[in-house]
């Protein structure tokens, strides 16, 4: 009898092992989590494509004066056709330091505002302006651009425009209102790399581009103090997810041709838990942090409607090397930028003005010095054929600044549609809160709205406009 059991259980452990997990064994992964998309107003239309009427002369006010505002207003004393009227910070010294950097600048002193936490709605209702340039820290990004569109005026928002969903809706639906662009000043899509290789991309050397990579890596243990009011500690001990997304993911947006022919569909976000946040907290306010939100390394990862995907990467507090990854994988090349800026190519993809020679290519492993270079040479955009000498001398992270606000009074000027709409904007902002609802939910996945309510594909490729 014992023998006879000891048979039917081996025979019947052979039966289970060999049959293959059935759908019974599977449960079907639940639909992602959706967010409220708000109906366009009647006769209210998108703005893609958006162009204005030429202005000879931009007249600007600038309100946020502390880390970014001083550079952006120097920037802007080399930039023909702009007039700086006004200046607004809540420190009237501020605005006075700037003051006299005009007057060293060979430029007339502008209106002063200061000294309230409200004045620069005197600045937004002004009728002598045309584009307001937001530099404050992330919590006013949103309610001041809407405030300025509402006054009539274009609007230029430092990074990130908005931390929420409600403040991405919100400045969406005053830009179709009002008919006014509203541009987020995301420096890296014209840092020099990643432009050339936007370049290489619109021109086929990688193939259909299938996966792009981006980060915020950047330990920020020596900045905290800058930040007035500690603000941006304050904010990632307040809040989870990826609140500071754009630098990584705008240029591999724009790699994939986002809301010009591909829209983002869902995400998925897992992070470590909080170790050195808290301690930067114990450390700079000698206090402990309870329930210190965002982990210490954020991850998400993104798949499009056509199939591509995106993984962005967040960490402002372990000790690393500075890094936005910038990655593209296509289906004939891959390029990469930190910690080592390549190109790989298959060898037909190289052609024989950059290299005759192609038994000295492979398609394994990075090419050359010397090919790279030409690469860069042959590939580099008209944007820094034009722009890259002024913008080293005048400067702004190596120059990538000035191109970004150059560009912007380039197109203001001549009519012409930015090169980033209210929609980039919406696209690069969202990370903030959908990271933190997929976290909270078990890294389950959140769709991505499409901010176009149905004009991503009008537009067939993502380009830059010239007015030739």
């Amino acid at each position: 009898m014992k023998k006879v059991l000891n048979f039917v259980l081996i025979a019947l452990m052979a039966f289970v092992l060999s049959v293959p997990a059935t759908n019974a064994t599977i449960k079907k992964s639940p639909k992602p989590i959706k967010t409220h998309v708000p109906k366009r107003s009647k006769g209210q239309t998108d703005v893609v494509n958006l162009a204005t009427p030429k202005m000879d002369v931009v007249r600007v006010g600038f309100i946020g004066l502390g880390m970014r505002g001083p550079g952006a207003v120097s920037r802007f004393t080399h930039i023909e056709g702009t007039d700086i009227k006004a200046l607004c910070d809540l420190y009237p010294e501020r605005v006075e330091n700037i003051q006299k950097n005009l007057e060293k600048a060979g430029r007339p002193r502008a209106a002063a505002y200061s000294g309230s936490e409200d004045a620069w709605k005197q600045l937004c209702e002004r009728d002598d302006i045309d584009l307001v340039y937001i530099a404050t820290d992330w919590k006013n990004h949103a309610k001041m651009a809407l405030y300025a569109m509402e006054k009539g005026k274009h609007v230029a928002i430092e990074v990130p425009g908005a931390m929420t969903m409600k403040e991405i809706w919100a400045l969406i639906d005053m830009s179709e209102k009002t008919r006014k662009h509203c541009m987020m000043l995301e420096n890296c899509v014209y840092d020099f790399f990643e432009l050339t290789t936007l370049n290489m991309a619109q021109n086929g050397v990688f193939g259909e581009v299938l996966h792009t990579e981006g980060a915020y890596i950047h330990n920020l243990e020596d900045f905290w103090g800058s930040y007035t009011n500690n603000w941006r500690l304050d904010y990632n001990e307040k809040h989870r997810g990826d609140v500071y997304p754009t630098h990584g993911l705008g240029p591999a947006c724009q790699l994939l041709d986002i809301h010009r022919g591909d829209k983002m569909n869902y995400l998925v976000a897992v992070d470590t838990k909080p170790v050195n946040g808290p301690a930067a907290v114990k450390k700079l306010q000698g206090r402990e942090s309870k329930d210190f939100k965002n982990g210490d390394h954020t991850l998400t990862l993104i798949r499009t409607e056509k199939g591509k995907t995106i993984h962005i990467q967040h960490n402002v507090v372990t000790p690393r090397p500075y890094s936005r990854m910038y990655q593209l994988t296509g289906t004939d090349g891959f390029a990469n930028k930190y910690p080592t800026e390549g190109y790989c190519l298959r060898p037909s993809q190289v052609s024989s003005d950059i290299t005759p020679n192609h038994e000295d290519l492979n398609s394994h492993g990075f090419v050359s010095k010397d090919i790279k270079d030409a690469l860069m040479k042959k590939y580099k955009h008209r944007i820094h054929t034009e722009l890259e000498e002024t913008a080293k001398k005048v400067g702004g992270h190596g120059g990538m600044d000035f191109i970004m606000d150059y560009r912007l009074i380039y197109c203001l000027r001549n009519g012409l549609p930015l090169d980033m709409d209210v929609y980039d904007l919406a696209e690069w902002s969202c990370l903030a809160e959908l990271t933190a609802i997929s976290l909270e939910n078990n890294s389950a996945p959140v769709t991505v709205p499409d901010f176009t309510r149905g004009a991503w594909n009008k537009v067939k490729g993502y380009r830059h406009a010239f007015a030739d």
